[in-house]
C-alpha cells in the first residue's frame, strides 16, 4: 500500500500525509521538496520510494505492527553519510571512521524509523543518505530532508500495511 506525501504552499516543511482515507500533519525538509536531492540541502527528495525497514528503541517502545522487517535498535547502530566512504547511506556499527549519524539517540526522534528506499539500490555519493520516516521534535522543527510523523501516526501508517511512499512536488 502506497502513502503519499503533499507539502503544503503555506509552509516549505508543513505537509500532509495521505494513508487510506486519513489525512495526518507531517513535516519535511527545511528546504521542502526536491527533484534534484544533494547532501545537506535539508529538501526532502521527490519521487516514489519503497518503504525498506523499520528501527525502534525496545528500551522505550513497544516493537511496531507492521509488514516490513522490524529490528530494534543497539547503542551501536549508525549510518554512514559520508559521500567519499564506501558505506554512504548505509546502517553501520558503531565506532565508525567516517562522518555518521547515531540511530540511538538520547531525543526521541529516532525511537521509531522507517528507512525510505532513497538511492539505496545504486547509490550515488553526495546524492542524499538518510531518508528516513521518524518521529517529530515536539517543537515542530522541519527536518533535514525526512518525512516526520507523531508517533500515533507513524504507528498507524505501518499497522496500515504501507510499503511504499509517494512524495510529491510541491504543486501536484
Amino acid at each position: 500500500m502506497m502513502i503519499h506525501i503533499k507539502p503544503r504552499s503555506c509552509s516549505r516543511s508543513d505537509a500532509q500525509l495521505h494513508c487510506e482515507h486519513k489525512v495526518m500533519r507531517t513535516i519535511i525538509g527545511k528546504n521542502g521538496v526536491t527533484q534534484d536531492k544533494q547532501e545537506g540541502d535539508h529538501a526532502t527528495p521527490i519521487g516514489i520510494f519503497s518503504l525498506r525497514q523499520v528501527f525502534y528503541r525496545a528500551d522505550r517502545i513497544q516493537k511496531p505492527d507492521t509488514v516490513l522487517p522490524v529490528e530494534a535498535l543497539t547503542i551501536r547502530d549508525g549510518w554512514c553519510d559520508d559521500p567519499t566512504h564506501s558505506a554512504y547511506n548505509q546502517k553501520i556499527s558503531l565506532p565508525h571512521s567516517a562522518r555518521h549519524e547515531a540511530l540511538w539517540r538520547e531525543d526521541n526522534v529516532y525511537d521509531l524509523i522507517v528507512v525510505i528506499g532513497y538511492n539505496d539500490e545504486k547509490i550515488q555519493p553526495g546524492r542524499g543518505s538518510a531518508i528516513f520516516m521518524h518521529l517529530q521534535r515536539e517543537n515542530k522543527a522541519p527536518t533535514e530532508g525526512c518525512v516526520a510523523l507523531t508517533e500515533e501516526d507513524l504507528r498507524a501508517v505501518l499497522a496500515a500495511g504501507a510499503t511504499a511512499i509517494h512524495v510529491h512536488a510541491s504543486d501536484d
